[in-house]
Formats: C-alpha cells, sequence, structure tokens
C-alpha cells in the first residue's frame, strides 16, 4: 500500500513537471482588473462586487462554529474535522480577501483573493481523500497539499506564471464530481457534492460573461457578481449536507458465498469501513446474566461451606 502511494505521488508529480515543460507560461493579463460593473456607492468603489463577498464571510464562520459546537456535523474522524474546519476557514478568508482586492483592483491584491480560494481547493480534495479512500492518507495529505496550492499563488507572483494555479483550481472541478459518482460514499446526501460543483461551473460561466450580462440587465448586475452570489452557494450546499447526512449504511446476508459483509449485519459504504457487531458474537446482556448466576452460586456454596462448618461437619 506504501509503494502504490509513493508510486502515485511520483507520477503526478512527473505528470505536471511534463506539462510545465510542454506548455507556455500563462502570465496574468490587466485586462481581468477591467470589471463591468464598477459604480460606487456609500463611498464604496465597485459597490457590488465588493458587498457581493459577503455571503462567503457569513457562510464560513458558520461552518467553522459548527464544525465545533457539539459536533454538530457529527464528524466521527479527526481528519475529517480538521478538513472541514480549514474549508470554512478558507470560505470565510475568501470574504475578507476578495471584498480587499475588488476595493481596488490589482496583481497585488488578487493574491489575497486567490490565496483563500486555494485554501478551500485544496481542503475539500484531502476531504474527499479521507471520506471515500483513506482516512489516514487524506490527513497526511492535507498540509502538502495546502501547502501546493501557496506555491502555487507564489509562482504566479513572482515569476507571472498561472499554469500551477490553473491546475489547483480545475483539477478538483473534474475529481470532486468524478470521485462523487465512482467511489462509494461513507454519508448520505452525496447528491449534494453535485450541486455544489454544478453551481461552482455556473459560476465560472458567469465570470467569463462578466460584461455581457451586465448589457442583457441594463446595468443592473454584472457577471462578476452573480459569479461571486453562486460560487457562495458552494459552502451552502456543503454546510446543508453536512447538517442532514448520516453514516450510509447497507445490509447484507450472512452466506459464505465471498460477499462482503459475511457474517456481519452492517457494512458502511467506504473502502474505510468503520467496525460492524457481529451477529455471532453472544449478547453483551447474556454474558452479564451468566456472570451474575456464577458469583450467586459461589455465594450459595460459600454459606452452605460456612453451615457444615458450624455444625462440625467439616
Amino acid at each position: 500500500m506504501r509503494k502504490r502511494t509513493i508510486t502515485a505521488w511520483s507520477v503526478a508529480i512527473l505528470c505536471f513537471l511534463v506539462l510545465m515543460i510542454v506548455t507556455p507560461a500563462i502570465p496574468q493579463s490587466q485586462e481581468y482588473h477591467d470589471f463591468a460593473d464598477q459604480r460606487q456607492f456609500l463611498g464604496i468603489p465597485n459597490f457590488l462586487n465588493v458587498v457581493s463577498n459577503f455571503p462567503f464571510l457569513v457562510i464560513g464562520l458558520i461552518g467553522l462554529v459548527l464544525c465545533f459546537h457539539r459536533n454538530y456535523f457529527k464528524l466521527r474522524l479527526r481528519g475529517e474535522l480538521w478538513g472541514w474546519a480549514v474549508f470554512f476557514i478558507g470560505v470565510a478568508a475568501v470574504g475578507v480577501g476578495s471584498s480587499y482586492y475588488h476595493l481596488k483592483p490589482d496583481d497585488a491584491r488578487l493574491v489575497w483573493d486567490r490565496l483563500p480560494m486555494t485554501i478551500a481547493f485544496t481542503s475539500i480534495i484531502a476531504i474527499f481523500i479521507i471520506e471515500r479512500i483513506d482516512e489516514h492518507k487524506g490527513t497526511v495529505s492535507l498540509i502538502p497539499l495546502l501547502l501546493a496550492g501557496v506555491v502555487s499563488i507564489l509562482y504566479w507572483r513572482f515569476f507571472d506564471d498561472l499554469r500551477p494555479y490553473a491546475l489547483i483550481q480545475f483539477v478538483p472541478c473534474i475529481a470532486i464530481p468524478l470521485m462523487a459518482i465512482l467511489l462509494p460514499p461513507m454519508y448520505t446526501h452525496s447528491a449534494y457534492w453535485l450541486w455544489a460543483a454544478g453551481f461552482y461551473l455556473l459560476a465560472k460561466v458567469e465570470e467569463a460573461l462578466d460584461k455581457p450580462i451586465y448589457k442583457w440587465t441594463h446595468h443592473i448586475v454584472s457577471g462578476h457578481t452573480l459569479k461571486h452570489l453562486c460560487a457562495a452557494m458552494v459552502p451552502v450546499f456543503l454546510t446543508l449536507m453536512l447538517a442532514k447526512r448520516s453514516i450510509e449504511t447497507q445490509s447484507y446476508n450472512n452466506d459464505d458465498d465471498g460477499n462482503e459483509g459475511g457474517a456481519y449485519g452492517v457494512s458502511y459504504g467506504s473502502s474505510m469501513k468503520l467496525k460492524a457487531v457481529d451477529k455471532s458474537a453472544p449478547d453483551m446482556e447474556d454474558i452479564m446474566d451468566q456472570g451474575e448466576r456464577k458469583r450467586f452460586r459461589c455465594s450459595e456454596l460459600h454459606l452452605h461451606l460456612l453451615n457444615c462448618s458450624s455444625c462440625g461437619i467439616i
């Protein structure tokens, strides 16, 4: 298993290096900062693009509090707790960093817009590994994935090349829906993952159509503002999923055909299965009753011996 993990990481790194060699650098276009809606309101420049980030801050803080408040999300694995906590920290930071950027858009401020997003993207990948592949591997991968996200931002900032950041942003868009469909879930309500992915893709379309949407809506709202609102639906759906979901269980018949489950009554739909109750094992109450009966018999024998001793029989 360890050898397989090392091989997978080696292949991933090799593919990344080949991609960096055979593809040209992608510089940051300065036209990116020229958003359609630049109206000022209440003294705030680019007002709608700034305030439309507020939902990120709200849902990020709510999710972070619920992660630690009496285990509201019923997270059963320590790796899950830290993965989701980092995700919600990233979401809340998007609300702050993106607002800061849109007050005065430029490359220097764009760092603080993109850095929190990479935290959210990479933590989601770690969470999926924890829940659907292996808890230990997912937990261990959290820090390297976060570092990869930070390095992608620094690489873009110092070398004006967006290729690593593009991988960090778009690989989860492909990997998460595929993993949600192909890998067995540990929890119910997995469809929320697909809803979240769908809204994120819609947000990217709205971002690309920033100026056309502003024109189509007669200068009421721009595509970039709608992009913020749609992207904020991603953590909303994931928070609802966490609040509603429960362990995914599946019953198996006791047979000798090698079916998964065997003599066990319950199996959890994940490669990382939790221990189930063996139906063939004796019930705890029966064990306790047997112990009580043995102790009662010993007490009777002891009293009988005392009576015999007092009567001079022994």
